[in-house]
């Protein structure tokens, strides 16, 4: 277990990065991210431990934060101001490089596109919207999609269908949504609960996995949505954030409010959970997956018992096996 602590900052969310391995950002924020300012860093896993390469930091909270898919050095991340920030781990200079500005409420989640031939991203919003922008084309969206009811707390792209992306709601709603014609494609019933985040299956695009507050992940087959493929309980708290591996078609991981990440394997009807990571001792907010390693997860949490403390921990999972890709 490598752990990497920062102090006066709550982690909100851990993303490795795609093209280095052994490195990855958090954004933080300071008070729960309901005043002061936030910081993202970029940290460097060792052989002894993880480090800090650089810091960033912006004059108000930061939720969110994703890697380019086509850049080492960029990053995206969301705000409480409703901006989005572009930063440079290679500028000298300690401001972003871009800052967009349409959302009127926070920016609680964003994401890169990782299909060819896009350079797009999409970002999801407290005022009930998702935008999408290319950032090549200046700092105005593309198009912004209306339709929940709710915030938005979760936007993710399609690994497999360009242009296509999912959002989940406060109002209990997961929309898949379609760039091109801006209309919602497909709105589930997902939960009677507000749902914190979802992701979509590497290995499927028909498969989805949704994380609510009621405590269950949802896996859903977007041909049939009726009911889900799957429905998992265990966690005692909401949960904040869900991940599929890269490495097996049917496991996932989910973190919560209720200390933990649990690893799972949707296919068994009998004993999906396969592993309980109890390795932090306040809220879970961020989990990621190495892209590169495989069995590695990333967390990070959002409170610390002694005080403001953004921690961010390596573990190995011994359950996640990597698998020839189906696709």
């Amino acid at each position: 277990m490598k752990t990497f602590k920062f102090p006066a900052r709550h982690g909100y969310a851990v993303e490795i990065s795609p093209f280095i391995p052994t490195r990855l950002a958090c954004a933080t924020s300071q008070y729960y991210g309901i005043a002061g300012c936030g910081t993202l860093l970029v940290l460097e896993q060792t052989e002894t431990g993880i480090t800090l390469v650089k810091s960033f930091d912006w004059n108000d909270g930061l939720f969110d934060v994703t890697w380019s898919e086509s850049n080492e050095h960029i990053l995206l991340t969301g705000g409480g101001d409703g901006s989005l920030q572009v930063w440079d781990t290679a500028n000298p200079q300690p401001g972003p490089l871009q800052v967009l500005k349409e959302h009127t409420q926070e920016v609680y989640s964003v994401d890169w596109s990782q299909t060819r031939e896009e350079n797009l991203v999409v970002s999801g919003s407290w005022d009930r919207t998702a935008k999408v922008w290319d950032l090549s084309r200046g700092g105005q969206s593309l198009c912004t999609l209306q339709g929940h009811e709710g915030v938005i707390y979760s936007t993710l792209w399609s690994p497999h269908i360009p242009g296509c992306f999912a959002s989940a709601s406060g109002d209990g709603t997961l929309r898949v949504w379609d760039v091109k014609t801006g209309r919602c494609r497909l709105a589930i019933p997902a939960h009677k609960a507000e749902i914190l985040s979802c992701d979509w299956c590497k290995y499927d695009q028909n498969v989805i996995v949704t994380g609510a507050v009621d405590c269950s992940l949802c896996v859903w087959d977007l041909r049939n949505v009726r009911q889900p493929l799957s429905r998992l309980r265990g966690h005692s708290y909401a949960i904040r954030r869900v991940k599929f591996s890269p490495f097996n078609q049917t496991m996932l991981a989910s973190c919560s409010y209720d200390f933990t990440v649990r690893l799972w394997d949707y296919s068994r009807t009998e004993q999906p959970l396969l592993e309980t990571l109890e390795h932090h001792s306040e809220f879970v907010c961020g989990l990621d997956f190495n892209l590169q390693i495989p069995n590695q997860v990333c967390l990070t949490i959002v409170y610390h018992l002694t005080g403001p403390l953004a921690s961010i921990k390596f573990s190995h999972t011994k359950f996640l096996i990597p698998v020839q890709p189906s696709i």
